[in-house]
């Protein structure tokens, strides 16, 4: 199925819908889809192989999406946030191209080769124009739909390969078509250029909720945007809740609307999601783990989960908070070890993953195994429950005189103690044993002895596991999609080492 076909059936069925923008005059289904057949049509008369953005999130987003679908053209978020020598590099490899870049933007970007840049506003006008008209819709599900670049953390960035039909199966084997009752709105804060901004897009169309766009993140303005545009779903990253509750709890303010807040894009700390179930028990709240190369979520730790975790003096049942939930049912997950076995309940390897929505692929790049069987690079367990416990990238792992050791383990014991907020874990040079743990905590409130920390974990891990070096921070490094910038710290501390 193509993407196209989630706006127009939506748009058949509720044409007057309000779907985009705020509830004091947004745009309707059928208005949306006008300008989506203008501005794709308009974008591809400039001429390219792809359709880039480059801005802040916005209402343009969801019409430059689905135009370039309706005209068969990948859709290439960039992220502005790059420094202009990065940006004007991913900007040259998605020659040629038109790119959409927003009028303050444009001189970061001008006079690279190969790429037609257009201005958001004048994009704007195209797609009021009744002029503009597209061929045919493109039926190929296998095109591709969407090129993103991932964080590039280990070198240059890979464009992750989104086809049609992957992206499609994931909204339909997890979203109601028109499910949504008309006065739902989700809110979208996360970037474009991330996955979560555009499986937002596609589910929310498809369902049938109104899209509400925050174009830069502050606690205050999302508290704001929520309360006034009566806000009932939303998604955030861990470190952004954190910060919206102290906005709420400085304030004496409630969301009384909100009905739904998912999570996601790195670990939850303990304490934080802990405060949001009691400040807010009357929203469900999910935590989805996902992969760009998966089309956005593949396990799901559910509203319901959190109720009885949360509840519960069993310390089995209490630790699912750590989690990330259960496959969606629409998915095969596995363990495996490292050569490639299957892995039993509690024993640690990489997970792996197989589906209709499971891209794997990246461009000029196949990663995904012949029988479908996709590597996630990223390190976990399963309980005896199906619960999928996920230790961080295994590029992460630390060897310790030969010893791999997870991070993410030592990290999991660590929250645990009612005195951290948050904590990394990480491996710096050592001259006796090629790498030594080292562990950066954010204290909850007072400072907690690192003896009883080393404590805790040599209780619940090896001794070998025990971090040698410890040091506090009022807050770690995540970048906007919330995830912990290990790098950073590593570089920080091996200077000061």
């Amino acid at each position: 199925m193509h993407t196209s076909l989630l706006l127009d059936m939506t748009a058949d069925v509720l044409p007057d819908r309000t779907i985009l923008g705020s509830l004091d005059g947004g745009l309707c289904f059928s208005d949306l889809a006008a300008q989506v057949r203008a501005g794709g049509a308009w974008l591809k008369a400039k001429g390219g192989d792809n359709i880039v953005f480059i801005g802040v999130n916005g209402p343009a987003l969801p019409t430059i999406l689905f135009g370039a679908g309706a005209v068969g053209m990948p859709f290439v978020p960039l992220n502005y946030r790059l420094p202009d020598v990065d940006l004007r590099k991913l900007l040259a490899r998605t020659a040629p191209a038109v790119a959409v870049v927003d009028d303050d933007m444009l001189a970061r970007v001008e006079g690279v080769e190969g790429v037609n840049l257009v201005s958001r506003s004048a994009f704007a006008a195209a797609c009021a124009d009744p002029g503009n008209h597209p061929g045919e819709l493109p039926e190929h599900d296998a095109d591709i739909a969407v090129l993103l670049f991932t964080s590039g953390t280990t070198g240059d960035p890979k464009a992750a390969v989104l086809r049609h039909r992957h992206l499609t199966s994931y909204v339909i084997s997890s979203v109601e078509f028109m499910g949504s009752e008309e006065e739902e709105a989700a809110l979208i804060s996360v970037p474009p250029y991330h996955i979560a901004g555009i499986s937002a897009i596609l589910t929310g169309i498809y369902g049938g909720r109104r899209l509400v766009y925050l174009d830069a993140f502050t606690p205050e303005a999302w508290v704001d945007l929520a309360v006034k545009e009566k806000i009932s779903h939303a998604m955030v990253v861990p470190t952004m809740l954190g910060r919206v509750l102290d906005v709420l709890e400085k304030r004496g303010q409630a969301l009384p609307h909100l009905r739904a807040l998912s999570y996601g894009g790195g670990p939850m700390p303990h304490p934080v999601i802990e405060r949001a179930l009691q400040m807010l028990p009357h929203v469900d709240f999910v935590n989805a783990y996902g992969l760009t190369e998966t089309s956005s979520t593949v396990a799901v730790l559910g509203p319901e989960d959190h109720r009885i975790a949360i509840a519960s003096d069993d310390p089995v049942i209490r630790r699912r908070l750590t989690s990330v939930g259960q496959p969606l049912p629409t998915l095969e997950l596995e363990i495996r070890g490292p050569d490639g076995e299957a892995l039993g309940p509690g024993q640690h390897g990489e997970v792996y993953v197989r589906g209709d929505q499971v891209a794997g692929e990246y461009l000029h790049r196949k990663a995904i195994q012949d029988d479908g069987w996709f590597a996630t690079n990223d390190g976990g367990w399963l309980d005896e429950h199906g619960y999928l416990y996920v230790e961080g990238r295994l590029d992460d792992v630390i060897v310790r005189g030969g010893e791999n050791i997870s991070p993410g383990e030592i990290e999991d014991v660590l929250r645990d103690h009612p005195a951290v907020m948050d904590v990394a874990v990480l491996g710096l040079p050592d001259r006796e044993w090629g790498e030594r743990v080292a562990a950066v905590i954010v204290a909850n409130g007072e400072r907690p002895s690192t003896d009883d920390l080393a404590a805790l974990v040599k209780s619940k891990l090896r001794s070998t596991k025990t971090p040698e070096t410890w040091e506090f921070r009022d807050a770690l490094p995540y970048n906007e999609t919330g995830k912990l910038l290990r790098r950073v710290l590593r570089a920080e501390l091996t200077k000061t080492d």
